[in-house]
């Protein structure tokens, strides 16, 4: 007999899913409930419709209704939205949008129903100009918006992904952007000190930036919103876009009784089958594991997604297949800036109770003689003990995207940094160099690991004592001259052997450089001369300053850029 297998939502996993479960089963019958208008579209293209960069709404759309039923033989039902399930019966309701309510059987149920903005409960944010960006719907009421109102600014709140693409976006349409933030810093998955590089990028467009700063209303008049910030300071604008993160959609699954976890995500097992095993649930609205912590985690991207609608296909084609967790792999455009991330960030290790080291490394895109290269900061996560590779965050201008990826690979393989170091990478001038950044970034790694190079960080420069240490600039002295640690002693590395009798070898000695590599060089030498306890500035002077140094207030203009 014949399976008949129902998918709730159109986009991503639920799609995927239907399709792979028609190239494996000709016979199935295959019924898709989508409450809205349309399936299989770019959530991660809507940004760029708004600004433009994408001119044609077609290639939004994947698929149509109809071009899907067409090649996969699949009965696409939209503007059909799922609203119970009823368990015993093995039924659904399904309530169209002209009114009309049926159930449907199933022999088993996929659900896919994805997330939901979430829209903080303060005032104002159910207005006219007040936004939020989930769905071509959303998209088509903002550049209506934009287009018939023609706003001269944007408050942005919220700093994640879509805050930022749509930042991005409608400053590329000529309007003055501000983005507020409630952390201290954009992009979650990052750690504050990779952030600061983005924060300075970010203020270079000319975008106001306000870090630790909360919206407490939005008030309307004569067609400006007043945003409030807590701690009473207000900014004026013509709209505002609501990004502050999404929530599962699991009330349908919730009501069913089906077993819930972490942020009310709908629990799976790794075939992607629920409490109830003729269900199954796929993307943004289940919880996953966190492949280094082990932990549940709630990660809404695309990529996630679209396997787990392929393993549940299998699954219930009868093919074993299994979801083994997510990296939470992603990248991100801040204007010409790339932004990539991959495993966890220190926050998540420290929750997680994993003892950890890591590593800042500056690297070249391509050989740094051949024309066009520019820069990009790694850093490297890794166990102090046995230098397993537990996350990795990169910000640069090229080439960021394979080498994010080259890490991500090597965390899903369980590799080392030392199997970093081992990577056979394509070389050529134009594309990168004989010591590839992520063939670097393991070696840096790997020297502190093997004891070759100890270490000191960023946020711990503000505990050295002068009197009690040797803080070592052995950069040249024109660098020194343009700003140094207070209390340093600048001795320039190819000085530093004649030099060394400056320096007492019975105190610990902390050297640093401008990103790091002249710091490992004298570190070595000072070793091998009868110092004990050296230690290098991982990053340089230059990640120091970037993290240290205060926001810019005010552009050139005079108008505010950040409001902390």
């Amino acid at each position: 007999m014949n399976k008949k297998v129902l998918v709730v939502g159109g986009v991503a996993g639920g799609a995927t899913a239907a399709a792979r479960l028609r190239r494996l089963d000709e016979h199935a019958q295959i019924i898709l409930f989508e409450r809205g208008d349309y399936i299989s579209f770019a959530n991660c293209g809507l940004p760029y419709y708004i600004g433009d960069v994408i001119t044609n709404e077609e290639n939004l759309t994947l698929q149509t209704p109809e071009s899907f039923k067409k090649r996969f033989k699949i009965d696409v039902r939209i503007r059909s939205e799922v609203t119970k399930i009823n368990r015993d019966k093995k039924t659904v309701v399904v309530k169209e949008t002209g009114g009309k309510v049926y159930e449907e059987s199933y022999d088993y149920l996929i659900l896919s129903p994805g997330a939901a903005p979430v829209v903080p409960p303060i005032e104002g944010v159910n207005t006219e100009g007040v936004f939020t960006l989930r769905n071509i719907p959303d998209t088509y009421r903002i550049k209506n918006y934009v287009t018939q109102n023609n706003p001269k600014s944007a408050v942005i709140v919220g700093a994640g992904y879509i805050g930022l693409e749509m930042a991005e976006n409608l400053h590329l349409l000529g309007l003055d952007v501000s983005i507020v933030e409630l952390s201290d810093h954009v992009i979650q998955s990052l750690d504050f000190d990779m952030a600061a590089e983005v924060h300075r990028h970010i203020q270079s467009k000319g975008i106001s930036l306000y870090l630790n700063c909360g919206v407490t209303g939005l008030y309307c008049q004569n067609g400006t919103y007043e945003v409030k910030l807590t701690g009473g300071d207000s900014i004026y604008a013509d709209m505002v876009i609501l990004a502050v993160g999404v929530k599962p959609e699991s009330k349908l699954a919730k009501d069913a009784g089906l077993k819930t976890g972490i942020r009310d995500c709908i629990v799976t097992d790794n075939h992607m089958r629920t409490s109830d095993p003729f269900i199954y649930a796929v993307g943004d609205v289940v919880e996953t594991v966190d492949i280094v912590t082990g932990n549940k985690v709630f990660v809404p991207l695309a990529s996630p997604a679209n396997r787990q609608g392929r393993i549940a296909a299998d699954n219930i084609a009868g093919r074993n297949s299994t979801y083994a967790g997510t990296l939470g792999t992603a990248i991100l455009k801040v204007f010409d800036m790339t932004v990539a991330t991959t495993g966890c960030n220190e926050k998540t290790l420290a929750a997680a109770g994993i003892d950890y080291e890591k590593s800042f490394t500056f690297s070249a895109s391509n050989a740094s003689y051949y024309p066009g290269a520019t820069y990009m900061t790694i850093k490297l996560l890794f166990e102090k003990k046995n230098g397993k590779i537990l996350g990795a965050q990169i910000t640069g201008y090229k080439g960021v995207d394979k080498r994010i990826d080259v890490i991500a690979t090597a965390i899903k393989a369980g590799m080392n940094v030392f199997d970093l170091t081992n990577l056979e990478l394509s070389y050529a001038p134009p594309y990168g160099s004989a010591k590839d950044p992520v063939n670097m970034a393991g070696y840096v790694a790997s020297n502190i690991i093997n004891g070759d190079m100890k270490v000191f960080h960023w946020h711990d420069v503000k505990d050295l004592d002068p009197a009690k240490v040797t803080i070592l600039d052995v950069r040249t002295r024109a660098e020194f001259s343009k700003g140094t640690i207070t209390g340093s002693v600048n001795i320039p590395l190819d000085d530093l052997r004649e030099r060394m009798s400056e320096l007492d070898p019975k105190k610990p000695v902390y050297v640093f450089c401008q990103v790091g590599l002249r710091g490992y060089l004298a570190s070595r030498i000072l070793v091998q001369n009868g110092f004990e306890n050296v230690y290098n500035l991982s990053g340089g002077y230059r990640l120091l300053k970037t993290v240290t140094t205060p926001l810019k207030a005010f552009r050139s203009d005079g108008k505010k850029l950040h409001g902390t």
